[in-house]
Parts: structure tokens; sequence; C-alpha cells
């Protein structure tokens, strides 16, 4: 089977939208601020929303299972406080849950954090806790920047993030580092930040040695670890030059990399220079590039076709990539899939 370990709700019906405009436009008039309650959404319309758009492509595409979480352009933690995230990081959980629900065979939930900048992120784990013991999560998402673009949180090897670990290892699931909307104009969400933030997610995690207080603790890094990659000899060298152990040893046996690359030149550097047990199939559709890439004649994020392709691999690593290593990072999934038959 195929397990795309990157997908998110970027579909959900408008009036999805319009509670969040009116939460934030609330933030200057108290007055009206939506209740929960106010967000009416049908079983019906989430189906529309996902049978023509993912679960459209999943079945062309022949992708059997997507972990599911917010959309993560929306998460936004940047806007209001604590109290404001909390709100929609558990409208935004509750909806890919439902949705998990209507197609328990085809998707599977991963949660979203209400944090805030400035806040302990000690104040996420009541959501950690409720996503996972009462929607079934098998992940969450991780953003170590909830500034949106101006990077005022602490690294991510920082204890005050223990708390949300302690949680994870206790739960055995796993995180993807994953930052949301830049507010910064300096940084292109999609193009700039989101790219930026995996390499310096990775770079801190050099720097640091969080793995020797969480040797269980597994984080995933997406679109394909950004430069890391590209430029793994000058992260060699600098682990040498900070007296840390090699990145086989000291990063590679908790992190792992998505095959969220659009370009097939792209997804063979990651093969040849990451090690296959390292590698998750991922596609992050329908996401960020939607388009159809002219000189291939196929959808740019339509990665199976990149890894099947890819210079390298084995009969063994293919399938590897796309199912055998999910079910170990995610162990929840792999529970599930087995409750499944499957």
């Amino acid at each position: 089977m195929i397990i795309d370990c990157h997908g998110h709700y970027t579909t959900a019906p408008p009036a999805l939208a319009a509670w969040r405009n009116r939460q934030i436009d609330s933030l200057a008039d108290p007055s009206i601020a939506p209740a929960r309650a106010d967000l009416r959404i049908s079983d019906d319309e989430l189906r529309h929303s996902i049978e023509s758009n993912q679960l459209r492509l999943m079945d062309e595409r022949g992708i059997d299972m997507t972990v599911f979480s917010p959309r993560a352009s929306f998460m936004a933690h940047h806007v209001g406080d604590f109290t404001t995230s909390a709100e929609w990081a558990a409208l935004c959980n509750e909806l890919c849950f439902r949705v998990s629900t209507l197609y328990p065979e085809r998707f599977v939930p991963a949660a979203m954090l209400p944090q805030s900048p400035g806040t302990d992120p000690a104040t996420c784990v009541p959501e950690l806790i409720r996503c996972v013991e009462e929607f079934g999560a098998v992940a969450l998402n991780l953003n170590p920047d909830p500034s949106g673009g101006h990077w005022t949180a602490p690294p991510l090897t920082d204890r005050s993030w223990y708390p949300v670990y302690e949680k994870m290892t206790e739960y055995d699931i796993p995180a993807m580092v994953h930052v949301s909307t830049s507010v910064n104009p300096a940084f292109h969400t999609t193009g700039a930040h989101y790219l930026n933030a995996d390499t310096t997610a990775f770079m801190q995690l050099v720097q640091g040695d969080l793995f020797r207080d969480f040797p269980t603790l597994r984080l995933i890094i997406p679109h394909g670890g950004g430069a890391v990659p590209y430029h793994w000899g000058r992260f060699r060298g600098l682990a040498m030059a900070l007296g840390k152990p090699p990145l086989e040893e000291h990063v590679l046996g908790n992190v792992y990399f998505d095959t969220c690359v659009y370009h097939q030149p792209g997804l063979d550097l990651l093969c040849d220079v990451i090690p296959v047990r390292n590698i998750l199939f991922a596609s992050e559709m329908i996401g960020a590039v939607r388009s159809v890439d002219p000189c291939t004649g196929h959808h740019f994020d339509d990665t199976r076709r990149y890894v099947e392709a890819a210079a390298g691999l084995s009969a063994d690593d293919i399938p590897a990539i796309q199912e055998h290593n999910a079910r170990a990072v995610y162990p929840r999934l792999d529970a599930l899939l087995k409750r499944q038959g499957r």
C-alpha cells in the first residue's frame, strides 16, 4: 500500500474560513466573537470537499491512506493569543477527525497544536491529549516559529518544549516540524518560510542534544528537508566543528524526511544522500504547488512518479519509502492499519 504522511485539509468548506474571519475581527471587537457552535458544516459538505479533491487525486495516483492535518498556512499561530489559537485548533482538529470517520480507510488525523508566540508550549498538551485519546490522532504538527516568520521562539532543543516531547514519547507519536503563514514580507510563506524552517529546524537539532534526553522521539522534516540534502556536507562539517557525533548517530536515529520534492532531480538527490530508512512518502496535495509541470505533463505534486523513477532505488527500497517506513515512524497508524486487516 501507499501511505502519504503529509496531507492538509486545504479544501475545507468556506464556512471554516468565514468563522475564522469573524474570530480575527473579534480581536478588535470582542462583542462579535463567534462561538464554536456557530460553525455548521454538514457531513455532505465534508464529503463534497474531499471527494472532488483529495480523494479523487488519491484514487488517480494510487495512494491508499493519508495522514491528514489542518491546513498549515491556516494555523496562523501569530494571530491573537493562546485562547484564540486554542479555539481555532479545536475546530480544525475536529474537522479532520470528522473526515477520518467518514473515510476511515483513507484518512487518519494528525493534530494541530494551539501554539501562540511567547506562550509556554506546555499549554498545548491538553489539546494534544484530546486529539490522541478522543480523535485517534497518530501524529502532530509542531510549529518551530509561532511568530509567523520573525523567529521569536527558542530552538526546538530548548527545555521549554520538553512537556510536548514528554507527552509525545508517552503516546509514541511523531511530530512533523511544520511552520505556518509568514507575516514577514522578507519571507514568502511557501517558497521561502517553509523551506527556511525545514533547514533551520534541522540545524537546531544538530546544534543540540535533544535525542540524548528523548532517545525515542521522532521528528519529520517536511518538503524533503529544505536545503539539508543539498548541503549534507556542510552539515556534516558543522557537526564536526561543534564536537557532535556523526549525523548518522546524532540525528538520523530520530529525524526523517518526506518526499514533498517536486521534480525528479531533487527527489533523486534526496534518495542518494539520505538513507532510505529515513525517507517517508508524501505529496502535500492539494498544497503549495497545484499546477501541471509543462516539462512532464504531470502535476508537480504527483510525487509517486518521482519515487518510482528515482535512480538507485532497489525493488525493496520503494515499498519501504511508500509504506513500511511510515508504519515504523507512526506506530499508532500501523496499529490502526492492522486492525483494519492491512
